[in-house]
């Protein structure tokens, strides 16, 4: 039998998987992870100050102050990418969603070659003569 100190995965406690349904759910975490790295390398750095002597323990306290810088430099940057992210994600559907708006399901799709016809990405990086040519064939 599972006991009340097993971990949230084995107790059958979804809490943890909800977290990390959706970006800003995952911002979120990161950020609040975020702002307790802050306050334990503030805490280390009191502590570093404190320490008048060398010893073992100041040492100890500047590998954990060096981990910590570590620590927030990688959550800043894992922050950052998932701004990026919620960007493209924003981009991405309202791009689908004016799509949609204008080419109601069930209209009939327009050939390649038609003028109305947006170029794709692959196309646009091709001269218009070769383009022409892939068309005539």
């Amino acid at each position: 039998m599972i006991g009340e100190t097993a971990p949230a995965h084995l107790r059958g406690d979804r809490k943890m998987e909800d977290q990390f349904e959706t970006l800003e759910s995952a911002h979120d975490f990161v950020e609040l992870l975020a702002e307790t790295v802050a306050e334990a390398k503030r805490e280390l750095e009191r502590d570093v100050q404190r320490e008048a002597a060398p010893s073992r323990r100041l040492d100890a306290l500047r590998i954990a102050a060096y981990n910590v810088d570590k620590l927030e430099l990688h959550l800043n940057r894992s922050r950052r990418i998932l701004n990026d992210l919620r960007t493209l994600r924003r981009l991405l559907f309202e791009e689908r969603d004016s799509r949609s708006k204008r080419h109601p399901v069930g209209a009939p799709d327009l050939p390649p070659s038609s003028p109305l016809r947006p170029k794709s990405f692959a196309d646009a990086g091709r001269p218009q003569r070769s383009l022409e040519r892939s068309d005539a064939a």
